[in-house]
Parts: C-alpha cells; structure tokens; sequence
C-alpha cells in the first residue's frame, strides 16, 4: 500500500520559508515522477514542483519560480520543497504526489498516488 506522509507546514509571515517534507512508502520514488501541488480555499488544486526521475529535471509553476525548490533524497524515500520568500497568495493545503507525468506543462502532471496535505500559512 502507498502512503505519502507530508510534514513541515505552518504559519508564517510573507516573507518567510518553509521547509515541507514528504515520506513516502510503498513506492520506490526513484524509479517516479514526485511533484508537490496545493489547493487554496474555493480554487481548484495546481501543480507546484515535479522533479522527473529519468532526466532528473526539475519543473516549476510560473508563481513559484526562483522562489521554490523540489528536491528529492531516493536513499532515504523522501520528497522536499523549500518555500523561501512566501507570499500571502501561497497559502494552501499543499500535497505530494506521484505523478505520470513531469514536464514543463503543469497541466501534464497527473495524479498517480497522493497523500494527506499539510496546511501552509502566510500572513502580511
């Protein structure tokens, strides 16, 4: 059975980072696309970071750009994003996923296993 257990959300001020972790098990994530993707309140879920593990390239929401960073520890199973400079627009239950696909198209990264989110929180 796959479970992707995401940790590391919180409350911060823009401005601020976090650090979510993603343990993942049941999966070999070495051999998977891994993305992260939230939700905000009354708006549809998107795409936020996929890393591919065949090329080992790493994709990003235009929003997030030089802002987030995907990282991936196949060793340990694990799944990070670094949030630096956190905007109050940010805000949202965020999720890790495997995914079919990671290309440079977000709409592209569908769903193949997800977990429960960890709440992230900017205030001004």
């Amino acid at each position: 059975q796959v479970h992707l257990v995401p940790s590391g959300g919180g409350s911060v001020q823009a401005g601020g980072s976090l650090r979510l972790t993603c343990t993942v098990s049941g999966l070999p994530i070495r051999s998977n696309h891994m993305g992260w993707f939230r939700q905000a309140p009354g708006k549809e879920r998107e795409g936020v970071a996929c890393t591919n593990w065949s090329s080992r390239n790493t994709y990003y929401l235009d929003s997030v750009k030089g802002r987030f960073a995907i990282s991936r520890d196949d060793a340990k199973n694990t799944l990070y994003l670094e949030m630096n400079n956190l905007k109050p627009e940010d805000t949202a239950m965020y999720y890790c996923a495997a995914t079919i696909h990671c290309t440079r198209a977000v709409t592209e990264w569908t769903i193949n296993f997800w977990g429960q989110g960890t709440q992230v929180t900017v205030s001004t």
